[in-house]
This record gives structure tokens, C-alpha cells and sequence, in this order.
């Protein structure tokens, strides 16, 4: 009887071995997708162009190590200087990222800027940090207001 109480135990020890060397998983990714329209407060303006609000698209994913891949496109409404439309684009691939204790996730990455003006479109950083309620944009080191999510939807998962 105690072969095979040993027998049984030395079974149990042996299968559970493996266990102990599998990796514990890593925490998930974070997604981040937007297809939504927002709004500026007033006041707010970037080179000198004073806007009103934006469209934008988001399709990122977060990882754990800080990482990032995806794109981000924002159009920026504005008015030129001699009260005519004017809308600045910025298209950006996301390579770093983190998602915040508070639910925000931050994303940042390089760009193509088009101020919309005839010029030609300039590389710049970027940096985003997203809410289910609107997004804060950095161009460059130029600091935007925050938007607040005037149409459409951010999702964070």
C-alpha cells in the first residue's frame, strides 16, 4: 500500500512539474479605435490658425512593454487668416504607448503634417492621450486643448 501511495505521489509531483515553468501570462494589449468628431474650446488655435473642432480615426494597440502599433489621423478645422476654411491634417504611425491607471491610454509616434496652405507636408512627433470622453493632442511641442467627443465613438479595451 505505501508503493502505491509513493507511486501516486511521485505521479502527482511529476505532473505538476511542468506547471511550474510555464509563464505567467503577461498582462493583455489595449486597443484604441475612434471613428468620432471633436470639439475645441474656444480659443483654441494651432499656428496661428484658430480652430474649431476635428474629425479623427484611431486604430491602435497597446502592449504591456510599451510598445505600440497603429495609425492615428486627425483633420483639424480651421479658418485661415482671411476667414476661409482651413484644414490641417496630421497622418501618424503609433510605436509607443501606454495604458494609464486613470483609463486614459497615452500613444505617440512620427506624422505627416499638412497645414493645409499649399506648403508641402512636414514629419513631426507626436503625441496623444485618449479618453472614452475626447483626446489631447501634442504636434511637435505645440500643446493642444483637450477636445471633448462631439459625434461618434472612442473605444478603449
Amino acid at each position: 500500500m505505501k508503493r502505491i501511495a509513493l507511486v501516486f505521489v511521485l505521479a502527482t509531483v511529476f505532473a505538476a512539474a511542468p506547471l511550474s515553468s510555464v509563464p505567467v501570462a503577461a498582462a493583455a494589449e489595449t486597443q484604441v479605435s475612434a471613428a468620432a468628431a471633436g470639439v475645441f474650446p474656444d480659443g483654441a488655435t494651432f499656428g496661428g490658425i484658430p480652430l474649431q473642432g476635428s474629425t479623427f480615426g484611431i486604430g491602435v494597440v497597446v502592449y504591456p512593454d510599451g510598445t505600440a502599433t497603429g495609425d492615428f489621423e486627425i483633420v483639424l478645422a480651421g479658418t485661415s487668416a482671411v476667414g476661409q476654411p482651413q484644414d490641417i491634417t496630421l497622418v501618424g504611425k503609433v510605436t509607443a504607448g501606454t495604458a494609464n491607471p486613470d483609463g486614459s491610454v497615452s500613444f505617440s509616434g512620427t506624422a505627416a503634417l499638412d497645414m493645409g496652405d499649399g506648403s508641402l507636408p512636414v514629419s513631426v512627433p507626436f503625441a496623444a492621450v485618449v479618453t472614452t470622453g475626447g483626446l489631447q493632442l501634442t504636434i511637435g511641442t505645440t500643446v493642444l486643448p483637450t477636445q471633448t467627443l462631439g459625434a461618434g465613438d472612442i473605444f478603449i479595451g
